[in-house]
């Protein structure tokens, strides 16, 4: 999937690692930052456990209160798109992606400003985590 193909709201990164050293890397980049990490999920793995084909398809889930809560101060239920959630996953080509939904996406959902402070710091983090993730400078 080319980013130009992602549906509405989604943000799509090449990566140039296989999807272990991508999910390794986003990790890393995340705990970085000093965000927690909530859950990983390998839905791979679930859907394997169930006997049932899937390509590599990781999600994580991460963040802090001084993010999201902003967000949820304008916008309560805003808390179902949170906290962050990026996913990492190869497609039938053998590529490597990793996406996010873009905070202001998540803004324009809730009839919030697209173009907040809150959105924007959220925007630029998640960007600076994927390309980390991905081997790719700014």
């Amino acid at each position: 999937m080319s980013p130009t193909e992602a549906p509405a709201g989604l943000s799509v990164l090449g990566s140039s690692f296989g999807p272990p050293e991508t999910m390794r890397r986003l990790i890393a980049s995340v705990t970085q930052r000093d965000l927690t990490v909530f859950a990983h999920i390998d839905h791979g793995a679930g859907a394997a456990e169930a006997g049932l084909p899937l390509r590599a398809t990781e999600l994580l889930v991460f963040g802090n209160a001084r993010g999201g809560t902003p967000l949820m101060q304008a916008a309560q239920t805003a808390g179902i798109d949170l906290p962050l959630k990026t996913l990492v996953w190869e497609d039938k080509d053998g590529a490597v992606w990793i996406g996010w939904n873009d905070p202001g996406w998540i803004a324009l959902r809730y009839a919030l400003a697209p173009d907040s402070a809150a959105v924007e710091i959220l925007r630029e983090a998640l960007a600076k985590i994927a390309h980390e993730a991905a081997g790719i400078s700014i």
